[in-house]
Order: C-alpha cells, then sequence, then structure tokens
C-alpha cells in the first residue's frame, strides 16, 4: 500500500503543477471551477491505469516509443497559448479557462499518460489495479485540488500571471519528456 501510494504522490505531481498554474491565472477561482478541474484529473489519473492494465504489454511498447513527444506537445501548446496571451493580454482580456470543455479534455489527458504507463505495469507484477487506480485517482484530485488553491493564492507576487503559469506547463512537459528519454 505504502508504495502504491508514492506512486500516486509521483503521478499527481504532474496534476499539481497544472492545476498550480491553472490557479495562478485566475482572477477569480470559483469553487466549481476547482471541482471541475479535481474531479477531472482525478477520474483520467484512475481510468489511465486501468485502461494501461487491460491493454497489456504488447501496446505499452507502442506507446512508450512516442508517449513523451505528445505530452510535450499538447502542453507546449497550452503553455505556448497563455504566454502568448499573457504577452497581447490586457487587463480585460479573461484568462485562458482550461477547467471546462476541450482544454481541460486535454489537460486532464495530457497529466494522466504516465498513469497509463503504470498501469501496464502494475500488469506486469499483478498488482490489484483496482485498489491502486483509486488511490491514485483521488490522490490526484487532492493534490489538484490543492495546487489550484495555493497558485490562486500567489497570483499576486506574479506581474503577468499568465505568463508564469504557460512557462510552468510547459516546464512540466518538458520535465515528462526528459524523463520518458
Amino acid at each position: 500500500m505504502l508504495e502504491t501510494f508514492i506512486v500516486a504522490i509521483g503521478l499527481g505531481l504532474d496534476a499539481f503543477s497544472l492545476a498550480a498554474a491553472f490557479g495562478m491565472c485566475q482572477k477569480i477561482c470559483p469553487l466549481d471551477a476547482k471541482l471541475r478541474l479535481s474531479i477531472s484529473f482525478g477520474a483520467f489519473q484512475f481510468f489511465m491505469p486501468l485502461i494501461g492494465f487491460g491493454v497489456g504489454l504488447q501496446v505499452a511498447q507502442f506507446i512508450s516509443s512516442f508517449d513523451h513527444w505528445v505530452v510535450l506537445g499538447v502542453l507546449s501548446l497550452v503553455g505556448g497559448k497563455m504566454i502568448y496571451e499573457g504577452w497581447k493580454k490586457d487587463d480585460d482580456t479573461p484568462s485562458v479557462d482550461f477547467s471546462q470543455g476541450w482544454p481541460l479534455f486535454f489537460a486532464s489527458l495530457a497529466t494522466s499518460i504516465d498513469a497509463l504507463a503504470v498501469g501496464f505495469s502494475f500488469a506486469l507484477i499483478d498488482k490489484n489495479i483496482w485498489f491502486s487506480a483509486l488511490i491514485i485517482g483521488i490522490v490526484a484530485s487532492f493534490m489538484t485540488y490543492l495546487g489550484v488553491s495555493l497558485g490562486h493564492k500567489v497570483r499576486g507576487f506574479f506581474s503577468s500571471p499568465e505568463i508564469g503559469g504557460g512557462i510552468a506547463i510547459v516546464l512540466v512537459g518538458l520535465k515528462i519528456f526528459l524523463e520518458d528519454l
């Protein structure tokens, strides 16, 4: 159980980082936005290990050869868009809200691809996937909520939170990319 919790924290760090960047970019951070992000990130972190476990080792070799490129691409696009909007933004322009719609879907997917690989590895060691996936999903939800809340609290320390948040998102993508090389 301890190893599952440690894995869950490791997987949740990407969700935490992205959520903190989101929180930094919001003038107002309502509870429903925090909950949508937390539930979506947690659900993806729950289901991806199940999918990985079910699909098995054959597909793992195929996906592992390029998953880090997908994550880097998606997060670089999201982060780059935030940086661009931070530079061209005036105070009346709303920030990117990736707590709903397609931005939420892609952010949830990008932060959970590593959980897919964890599911593959759990299939190899015959781990109880349902319990492990549940722990991973719950931890990711809590870490996401905490990330949004803390990010919103430190928002005032940055002259352009969109640029800071965008840079943070690109760095998360780069970290995942470099870990998987």
